[in-house]
């Protein structure tokens, strides 16, 4: 649609900032069950006007309501009233949380039109086979999947709201912060779900320095000293943290993980429903999550082929939301850049000549790392590259099918497999600190798990009789793909696993046999 293509080529910074400010807009009420939609429209409207709002579901009803100007929040919340302090003292912290009851809940029950609710959570696998099953193309079944998983414009503004109601508590502190989504919120291949990681920014550099220029004084705060950034970063979440957990409407189970390489704080946002993780602000992934935001706005396949290699690993336990030996989602999302940038021709640039392209304002220095690289997607010349997605999913399982990870590993900056620096099993480079492997936690079981589903998935899709299995209301393509393979084809499991090296085949067939990822875990870890 047009509108799709007027939001997908704005740059990475002017989304975020038309976000941040539609956030600060933004108020959240938790409903009455009985609610006539007109009617708080209706209300709302006398502190102004309403520019949009939906509703979800989380534990009854609740409504995100964006008003046109910040000023009718002011005027809403004067309205409101602290809840009575009968049985429960409060924290008198005022929020943009609300709660609205009816007066008089009976005279009000007038014929109810049913609230169109916006699912925040994507439907189970087992669904999404079914209707998989009746697509056309494998193509078309990739792109139903993307559909499923993606995120919706109103989950992307529930996640840019939660962010600002944790800053709202940062200013009490600290009046310039700023609190922003990074990761797969915003680098467009988050799913349904998904945690919200967020980072408290201090830094609203630019502003300043032309002013200090100005007058015969060098002017400067004074400010509390401490030994290390990382020390002041600990001090500043432990603080937020602290918080949060006592003051913050629906901030439940806070924990402060400070030790961390990455300091943060993790916390359950209730009344959005989201998972959070606040860290202090991290520029190099925030240059990460632009990139993505790059990569997938150049293609619909890049998306289309991401989420689906990311469900195909969920569904083969290859990846897993507690941290181990697995492949990450990060991990995997940059074997398929790298797969497309190695296509005939490329369906994607590489980081180099991203960086070619760069201008002057794109130029950004981290920590003695070069992370520049262009913001303009209208620079970026469309591939010619035509080939369909049936195409290229049974390329990509047979390109890592038979990778020669033990010589190669991959490398973003170049499009290129280059000589492994260490001997990680799996070698991929973080594109900004180019001395760190991204995929440094995986072992070579884990690795060789992979190897074999990859060689099975493009066996599976090569000898397959579509016409036949649809006769057979069998499921067919990618449905095929995204059911487990079970102990019928252990046989023939056997066979994908020759010539990887037999010192791990032992305990990987053990682990393809245990079904859950506890068990499983333990006989790979062996």
């Amino acid at each position: 649609t047009d509108a799709e293509v007027s939001t997908r080529k704005k740059t990475f910074a002017e989304v975020q900032t038309e976000r941040l400010d539609q956030a600060e807009r933004t108020v959240l009420i938790k409903c009455p069950s009985k609610l006539n939609e007109k009617k708080l429209l209706q209300y709302l409207s006398s502190h102004g006007n309403v520019k949009s709002h939906f509703f979800f579901e989380n534990r009854g009803i609740s409504a995100l309501i964006e008003f046109s100007e910040k000023s009718s929040i002011a005027s809403l919340q004067d309205a409101v009233g602290i809840p009575g302090a009968s049985e429960h003292h409060v924290v008198p912290f005022k929020s943009r949380l609300f709660t609205f009851t009816l007066k008089n809940p009976v005279s009000q029950q007038v014929e109810e039109t049913p609230l169109r609710l916006s699912p925040q959570c994507h439907i189970p696998v087992k669904d999404l086979i079914q209707k998989l099953c009746l697509a056309d193309s494998i193509s078309s079944q990739m792109y139903i999947l993307l559909n499923e998983y993606q995120l919706t414009e109103e989950n992307i503004k529930l996640r840019f709201l939660a962010c600002s109601l944790v800053r709202d508590f940062a200013r009490a502190y600290f009046p310039d912060s700023t609190v922003k989504p990074f990761g797969s919120s915003v680098n467009t291949f988050g799913k349904l779900g998904s945690d919200v990681d967020m980072f408290l920014d201090f830094h609203d550099t630019g502003k300043h320095a032309t002013k200090m220029k100005k007058g015969p004084f060098e002017m400067e705060y004074q400010m509390k000293r401490l030994p290390s950034e990382r020390l002041a970063t600990q001090r500043i979440l432990s603080v937020i943290g602290d918080c949060l957990d006592n003051f913050g409407p629906g901030c439940m189970n806070v924990q402060k993980i400070l030790n961390a390489r990455c300091p943060l704080v993790k916390f359950s946002h209730q009344p959005t429903g989201f998972q959070c993780d606040l860290s202090v602000s991290n520029s190099i992934a925030i240059r990460s999550s632009e990139l993505l935001y790059i990569y997938g706005c150049l293609d619909s396949r890049v998306r289309a082929l991401v989420f689906t290699i990311r469900c195909w690993a969920r569904v083969h336990g290859l990846t897993n939301s507690a941290p181990g030996t697995w492949i990450t989602n990060f991990s995997l999302t940059m074997m398929v850049m790298f797969f497309l940038q190695k296509r005939s021709p490329p369906i994607i640039p590489t980081l180099d000549q991203l960086k070619e392209l760069a201008d002057e304002k794109d130029k950004h220095i981290i920590g003695g790392y070069d992370c520049s690289f262009v913001s303009d997607l209208r620079k970026i010349k469309p591939t010619k590259n035509t080939e369909t997605l049936d195409v290229l999913l049974g390329e990509f399982f047979e390109y890592f099918g038979n990778f020669d990870f033990r010589k190669n590993s991959i490398n973003l900056r170049k499009g290129k497999e280059v000589n492994k620096p260490e001997s990680s099993p799996l070698y991929i480079w973080n594109p900004f600190e180019q001395d760190l492997n991204i995929s440094k936690n995986v072992n070579q079981p884990q690795l060789e798990k992979f190897i074999a589903m990859a060689r099975e998935s493009a066996w599976i899709l090569q000898k397959e009789d579509k016409t036949q299995q649809m006769i057979n209301k069998e499921p067919w393509g990618l449905a095929a793909l995204l059911i487990p393979f079970g102990k019928s084809n252990s046989s023939r499991m056997k066979n994908r696993m020759k010539g990887i090296g037999s010192e791990t085949i032992r305990s990987l067939l053990d682990s393809l046999k245990l079904n859950n990822a506890n068990s499983q875990q333990k006989a790979v870890g062996k």
